[in-house]
Parts: structure tokens; sequence; C-alpha cells
């Protein structure tokens, strides 16, 4: 599966542009703030439904214009699809498959699958835990519909308890009944989660592991350690053990929304406080590739993968080491972006691959032929 081509009219600071891509490996080069990172999104978008950085759909809209639209030809299974997407200011999201609109865009997810990484993935070390319950709930709704819609389920039956203990407080009315109800309904779903969730992480940390000692020659040691309160107890115990904090709370304190996916490096010290900004790249790449290998193992077949803005902050020995892995055949159509086209070149070169290489200055993109 790759991305043949794409159209892109008014989207972000674009007024058109159309470009042909190679099934290995393409790069955008340019100045900061050329709109290299907006062809990636426009790759995202047609994959994902929504822009990575930015969940308003019609911030996407460049300046003074009414509506953007991005077209996309991918082949799969020696088959081209065609992929529109259309968004006008106060209208609903538009989303076809040649040429037939989705009816619920949850249908799209996963039918072109794509890895992403950049800058703004620092959030899953620097913030709270909801990042990293996110990071893994992703992966796995990329590759299991039905796991999404019981988190859905989890999520509302979570709001409407805390409702219910914000009721009992205000009221003083208890009402245990509907209070099970809730309870039998959270302990369904949540159980259900976590023991994907733990299946999950068997499978994925050992792939995880080997990437990061790939890209730092196994000179230095990290861990991934997945933490619950249902590892403890079973989660009907956990809600009546903590009924009463959670009624002078007004809220539920304790379940698979409390979930934790804790990053280490050296002893068993936290990577937000002692990982050096090298060691922090490397262990969000690691994670990153091991989310492509989970989910090119899940369905069979390769994600594209796009890379913004990855050689800050890497020494010349993890660039190469990286480029080299994502060169190779476990690895299908990569994008990247960089402020140095002589320094991407340079990289390609020297690993003898091919490169697909477009140069993007204020918005205008040029194809350098080989």
């Amino acid at each position: 599966m790759f991305l043949k081509k794409i159209s892109l009219v008014n989207f972000k600071n674009y007024d058109e542009a159309e470009l042909t891509f190679t099934a290995g490996a393409n790069a955008f080069a340019g100045d900061n703030g050329a709109g290299k990172t907006n062809l990636l999104d426009a790759v995202h978008y047609l994959s994902m439904c929504k822009s990575y950085f930015n969940p308003i759909d019609s911030q996407q809209i460049k300046q003074d214009r009414d509506l953007f639209m991005l077209q996309g030809v991918f082949e799969k299974n020696q088959k081209e699809e065609m992929i529109a997407c259309g968004v006008k200011k106060n209208q609903k999201k538009q989303f076809k498959r040649n040429k037939k609109e989705y009816t619920r865009l949850a249908e799209h997810i996963g039918l072109f699958p794509l890895v992403m990484i950049s800058p703004n993935d620092i959030s899953l070390i620097l913030e709270g835990s909801e990042e990293r319950r996110k990071f893994i709930d992703t992966v796995i709704s990329l590759t299991n519909p039905r796991y999404l819609e019981d988190l859905i389920a989890y999520n509302k039956t979570l709001q409407n308890r805390n409702a219910l203990l914000k009721q009992i407080a205000d009221s003083g009315r208890y009402d245990p009944a509907l209070l099970e109800v809730f309870d039998d309904q959270l302990i369904n779903y949540g159980t259900t989660i976590f023991e994907q969730r733990k299946t999950f992480m068997e499978i994925f940390t050992p792939v995880f592991d080997r990437h990061y000692q790939y890209l730092c020659s196994d000179a230095e040691t990290v861990k991934l350690i997945y933490e619950s309160p249902l590892f403890d107890d079973d989660f009907s115990k956990i809600l009546k053990k903590n009924l009463e904090k959670d009624r002078i709370l007004q809220r539920t304190s304790q379940g698979i929304h409390k979930d934790e996916l804790v990053f280490q490096v050296h002893a068993e010290m936290p990577l937000k406080k002692f990982g050096s900004q090298g060691q922090q790249k490397s262990f969000l790449i690691a994670l990153k590739l091991a989310k492509y290998s989970f989910i090119y193992q899940k369905v069979g077949f390769k994600p594209m993968l796009l890379l913004d803005d990855i050689f800050d902050k890497l020494d010349d020995l993890r660039i190469t080491k990286l480029m080299k892995m994502v060169s190779h055949e476990d690895f299908g159509q990569i994008f990247i972006t960089d402020t140095n086209a002589k320094r991407i070149k340079r990289i390609f070169e020297d690993i003898g691959v091919n490169l697909n290489l477009f140069h993007i200055e204020k918005s205008i993109v040029t194809h350098e032929q080989n």
C-alpha cells in the first residue's frame, strides 16, 4: 500500500499543489515555515480523517478562503483507490472513497494506516498519563475496531457514574441501584480494555526494546512499563473499596482511566527528568517504530511512515542507523521533512537508497529531477 499522488486546494498555507510520489523514500526540503510539515499533515488527513496537529477542521482552511479540498490516489492490493476530503466553513466534513461518501468516518480508519513521528511527540514524555494512554489506545484501535467501541462505551459510562456521584453529593439522596448499574458496565468494559492493553504490551514491549537498542547500539538501558490498578485487584473490588472516597471526591478515582505507561532510563530513573534530549528523542522514535511494526504485523501490509524534522537532536550515527532501518524492506513508503536538502541527499546517497526530493519555498513545490 502506498500513496501515488496528492492534490491540495486551500489547505493551510497552500493555494494549490499536486505531487506524485514513489513507493519508497520521499522528502520535502525547505526553510522553517515554508510548508513542509503541512504536506505531511495533508497525507495524515487523508489517512486518519483529521490533522495530526490541530483537531479543529475549519482551522486547516487557508486564511480568507471558505473551504479546503484534499485528494489522494493510493495503490493497495494492485488497485487504485481515490480518497477525497472537503471541509467548508460551518458545514459537515465530507470524506469519500472512490466517490462514495462514508456514513461514519470510523469506517475509513485503518484502511490506509500511517505512523507519524514529529517534535510534537515530546508531549508523550512531558505531559500527563492521559497522553500515554491515548498512545496505547490509538495503536490498538487502528487494528481492532471493537476496542475503540469498548473505549467509547467505558468513557460514556464513566461520565454517567461521575454525574451520579455529583448528584448524590448535591441532593444527599443515595441511589445504590443506579450506581450498581454503572459499576457493572464499567467493570464489563474496563476489564475487557485492561486485558487487551495487557496483551498489547506483552507484544509491543519487546519490539520497542529491539528498536531502541538498534538505534543506540545496545549502549543504554531503558524500560517501558504498563501500570494498572487491575494488576492488583479485580475491578469490582476496586470500585467497592473506593466508594466512600469517590463520594467525597464526586468522581471515580480508580479504574483503567488511571492506567499509566512508565518511561524509564538508566537505573529505573524517570526519562522525563533524567533522560538527555537525544535519549528522549530516541525513546520516542523507538515507540513509533514499534507502533509501525505492530500495525504491520496485525494488518498484513506496510503502513506509511511520516518523519517530521527528526534529525534535530540526533547524532550522525543514530541518524544513519535510523535511515538504514526505515529504508529496509521491513518498511514501505516514507515521507521525510528537513531544512537541509544537501544533508538529506547525502544521507540517502551514503546508504545507497533512491530519494524522491521536493523543494518547498513559500508554499511553492518544485520536484528535483534525478
